[in-house]
């Protein structure tokens, strides 16, 4: 959310992003349904001061023994509370038109951030490591997790519909192993570990930026005012919703939590094996701190930089991409996602993401701290992916297959693994 103030004066901007980013709002309409607000608020005001001094006014006159009086003044009470009636059913309209065009605002993008219309036009930043070249016919992942029966696409659509699977022996082992080794690190990094509801209200998504334009990718539960989470960024950033918070240094959390998606829009797009699946798991990081550029922009870094060191640990090749503000979600202020090499794709694919959001999800949640100058401010918020499987056992099993279809396990993953080297054929 933007503050209303600010939108006054920056609504040609405001209506640019919205653009870019593929939301469906007008601007003008929601301005004009401010102004409207604001002369309703004024009248409103102004026959509330009329009648509280009619009111008064009555006390006076009947201390004075001026019933007649008296009694036509509370008749011009009960006219004006009339009125007051009408516009307040009026504001509470108007109020409702803003808040459902509010719900719609994008936030701004960064200065930085890449013009284009969608992941197409992301800019590659940087790059670490060489995509491995091999002297023999490499197996995908599921050639590979079929060979170490580990994972089993056909009873998974059995058990629960199309894009979902079962784990099994090693591939529930790598599953649960990338996971604890990305908590570990962030723990080493001074991060509060946080287990988190997989259901939450509708406010909490509507709060945390998710809806109304996520709804469609996400699952109701029937019957009741509650969803499954797609990330546990929407519970962690919950935690602190309607409270000030002590943000003299910035808020870390981490939580490994499974995530549910719809995916709705997506049939037929990447439907081949594990890439995009309805129910999967992620290490997720979130940071709250003061509502300072330069602080959130460093932190951005920061949280970007942990994931980079994940996937360096799995010894995986990867790319960094600033993406465009079409390919943006509306809450987001500027954001990077870590691309993976998947030898079977011969491209990279998305794994990891980060986002600086300004204070636009801490308005909605209303979080805020206390400035130096005793002054209530919005927090800025941020979050990132550290690690989501089982779409990292991709390049994981890919980049580190043998010949005979064995799999080399990275040596920081070995001790989540009971020690094991490599995954063999027996």
């Amino acid at each position: 959310m933007l503050d209303m103030r600010w939108l006054r004066q920056n609504d040609e901007q405001v209506q640019t992003v919205a653009n870019q980013k593929g939301i469906n709002v007008s601007i003008a309409e929601l301005l004009s349904w401010d102004e409207k607000k604001r002369r309703l608020l004024q009248d409103t005001e102004a026959l509330r001061e009329i009648r509280n001094k009619l009111s008064h006014h009555i006390g006076t006159l009947l201390s004075q023994g001026a019933k007649h009086q008296a009694e036509q003044t509370k008749q011009s009470v009960k006219e004006t509370n009339e009125k007051l009636n009408v516009l307040e059913a009026q504001l509470a309209e108007v109020e409702r038109h803003i808040a459902e065009l509010m719900a719609l605002v994008p936030n701004i993008v960064s200065p930085d951030t890449p013009d284009g219309r969608s992941d197409a036009d992301n800019v590659e930043l940087r790059r670490f490591g060489e995509a491995p070249s091999f002297a023999f016919e490499l197996k995908d992942h599921m050639a590979l997790g079929e060979l170490h029966d580990m994972v089993d696409i056909q009873r998974g659509v059995k058990a629960a519909g199309s894009r979902n699977y079962f784990l099994k022996g090693a591939g529930v082992l790598l599953h649960r192993a990338v996971q604890q080794l990305a908590l570990d690190l962030l723990l080493q990094k001074g991060y509060t570990p946080l287990d988190v509801p997989l259901m939450v209200r509708t406010d909490a998504m509507s709060n945390t930026g998710f809806f109304p334009l996520g709804e469609d990718q996400s699952y109701r539960l029937t019957g009741d005012d509650k969803w499954l989470v797609g990330t546990s960024e929407v519970p962690m950033i919950t935690y602190y919703a309607n409270e000030i918070v002590d943000a003299e240094r910035p808020i870390k959390l981490a939580a490994a939590s499974v995530c549910f998606r719809s995916e709705v829009g997506s049939a037929g797009k990447d439907v081949h094996g594990l890439y995009r699946v309805h129910q999967f798991a992620k290490v997720e990081q979130v940071i709250l701190c003061k509502a300072d550029p330069e602080l959130s922009e460093a932190l951005l870094q920061e949280i970007t930089a942990n994931a980079e060191e994940l996937l360096q640990c799995l010894e995986l090749p990867y790319r960094v991409m600033a993406v465009c503000t079409g390919d943006m979600s509306q809450k987001t202020y500027k954001q990077y996602d870590i691309e993976t090499w998947m030898p079977s794709r011969l491209a990279y694919g998305e794994t990891h993401s980060s986002s600086n959001l300004h204070d636009f999800q801490a308005r909605r949640s209303n979080i805020r701290y206390r400035a130096e100058d005793g002054a209530l401010r919005f927090c800025h918020t941020l979050n990132n992916t550290a690690v989501a499987s089982p779409r990292i056992l991709i390049p994981l099993l890919e980049n580190h297959q043998e010949e005979d279809g064995s799999i080399r396990i990275p040596a920081a993953l070995q001790p989540y693994m009971n020690g094991m080297k490599r995954l063999a054929i027996t």
